[in-house]
């Protein structure tokens, strides 16, 4: 396979214990800097051409700090920053922000939010305001929030939504069944894709195997098919309970049965497309 790989889904931080402070002891092996440098290599020896970098704090100066990186490492096709969406002035501050040509959305840690928080009058005033700049829009959420990103979804069918971590499934526990019908439910839905990211972290961190993943990726494949999933590997993340080339390794070996064609769009097109990114 050629170099044309992207990773849609990535964070880079410089460690910070009291901003930073999800990243508690248990993650011990994440609470240090990461940087494209240490992205690049990893990049190159699985066949990426590049990446989207994705906000992992929620305050405008880390849409700069991705946005700096972006400008100075042409492998950062795009950025997925952070403003507040709630504020009176959204409009304003997605106008200055659409002047950088690689910023291409944003995120809310929707997962740190009460559950009705996509309910919202505030924060759905930042949605509807995000097409006219077309912006896309990360959904990050557990899966006990997906009925309110339902009804997010169908009440802006313009806006481009995509879903981070297949919505954080138990995977650990192997609970399976609210979840997938909910993603059944969502995956219909025009307007919304899926990134194949974050399943090792919701599954047990020392222990997991390919096959405790697979009955999660069946589901998403089967709902949302070739044409509205893409990759992600939440790398650092990642890397409490894995290592990038064995997340790698372990979607080509479920996706072996695959068309190259489907293959294609799974690890490159479809987040060219919904990213708007430039080779």
């Amino acid at each position: 396979m050629g170099m044309n790989r992207i990773d849609s889904h990535q964070h880079f931080w410089i460690f910070d214990p009291v901003r930073d402070s999800w990243i508690d002891d248990s993650m011990k092996k994440i609470q240090k800097d990461f940087l494209p440098e240490d992205l690049l290599p990893l990049l190159t020896e699985n066949n990426f051409a590049g990446c989207v970098a994705v906000q992992a704090s929620q305050s405008e100066e880390e849409t700069e700090f991705l946005l700096d990186l972006a400008s100075k490492n042409d492998f950062i096709k795009g950025v997925v920053g952070w403003v507040d969406l709630r504020a009176e002035n959204i409009s304003e501050r997605l106008s200055h922000f659409s002047q950088f040509e690689k910023l291409k959305g944003f995120r809310h840690v929707v997962q740190g939010e009460p559950d009705d928080f996509m309910f919202g009058t505030a924060f759905r005033n930042g949605i509807a305001a995000l097409k006219e700049f077309n912006f896309t829009y990360d959904i990050l959420i557990f899966h006990r929030q997906l009925p309110a990103a339902i009804d997010l979804v169908k009440s802006f069918p313009d806006q481009d939504f995509v879903i981070d971590h297949i919505a954080k499934p138990d995977i650990k526990s192997g609970e399976i069944e609210s979840w997938k019908k909910n993603i059944e439910e969502i995956s219909k839905l025009e307007n919304v894709k899926c990134k194949i990211s974050g399943m090792v972290t919701e599954a047990d961190w020392n222990n997991w195997k390919p096959s405790d993943l697979k009955p999660y990726l069946d589901v998403i494949f089967e709902n949302f098919t070739a044409d509205k999933l893409m990759f992600g590997s939440d790398w650092p993340v990642c890397n409490v309970a894995s290592d990038y080339k064995e997340l790698v390794k372990t979607l080509e070996d479920y996706m072996s049965q695959f068309s190259i064609e489907d293959q294609n769009k799974i690890w490159s097109e479809n987040a060219k497309s919904f990213y708007k990114l430039k080779d």
